[in-house]
């Protein structure tokens, strides 16, 4: 027996089986849910969770173990899931050639892209790009141009080394406060934060593996609320081109002095 669990665990069976129940569990709960809200609806009343109605929602933990513990093992489960796709990441991609034509290489950091899609694609599409993606799980080592890393701790080699950073993964930050800073100071003094953003990034969506959501037309609010005017934010918004296809707002943000302070 224990030769068998070490064959399923050095298999990684442990996340294909979780994946199965999850999958099914989810299939049933949201099959008994939409039962009860349609018989609510039928009667006149509309049933929503608290979280629909916050702008802003930070899920707590017991210590940063307990965090790093569940994006690993999270990052691990979905390995080969890709929120990213081609269409916002031409997008991005465009924004970094038009914002630094001039230059032969521009550097770059796409945060939290687990199996390497999001870098990957922005150095095929264009060779001035030379971009490294991070994560905190150990499978990073396993994929082209990535570095296992926690992006909210400060790397020196990293300090105002970068002409972009690029990340759809804020919403799996304990601290997103902290996370920003961080990627600002990351930042050349004309450099660009971009971060993507869409409805699966709200309070409602927000779990024990996405804990911070917030709405995109709050996302402004918030960005000015931890910084003032130390940053400039600019926005766009078009269909993705992979899943549900949803919106995905892109935020482009701006240091407008060179070393950025939290404001609150």
């Amino acid at each position: 027996m224990y030769r068998l669990l070490s064959k399923l665990k050095n298999k990684n069976y442990r996340a294909a089986l979780y994946n199965f129940y999850y999958f099914w569990k989810e299939k049933i709960r949201r099959t008994f849910v939409n039962i009860f809200l349609e018989f609510f609806k039928s009667n006149g009343y509309i049933i929503a969770p608290k979280k629909s109605f916050d702008d802003f929602y930070l899920r707590e933990y017991k210590s940063y173990k307990e965090y790093r513990d569940v994006q690993v093992f999270h990052n691990k489960r979905k390995i080969n899931k890709v929120f990213a796709d081609e269409k916002t990441l031409t997008r991005v991609g465009n924004i970094i050639i038009n914002e630094f034509d001039g230059k032969s290489e521009i550097r770059g950091l796409c945060h939290g892209s687990r199996n390497g899609f999001e870098q990957n694609y922005l150095r095929e599409f264009s060779n001035k790009i030379n971009a490294i993606g991070t994560d905190i799980s150990d499978s990073a080592k396993n994929y082209k141009n990535s570095v296992q890393w926690d992006f909210h701790d400060i790397n020196v080699d990293w300090e105002d080394n970068n002409h972009f950073i690029y990340t759809n993964s804020l919403d799996q930050s304990w601290q997103p406060k902290i996370a920003l800073k961080t990627w600002l100071s990351q930042l050349t003094r004309d450099g660009l934060l971009i971060i993507e953003h869409t409805n699966s990034h709200t309070p409602t969506n927000a779990s024990k593996s996405d804990p911070f959501g917030v709405r995109p037309t709050v996302m402004p609010y918030v960005l000015t609320l931890w910084f003032g005017s130390q940053i400039s934010i600019e926005h766009s918004v078009s269909k993705k081109s992979n899943g549900r296809k949803m919106d995905a707002w892109l935020f482009v943000i701006r240091k407008n002095i060179k070393d950025v302070l939290l404001l609150n």
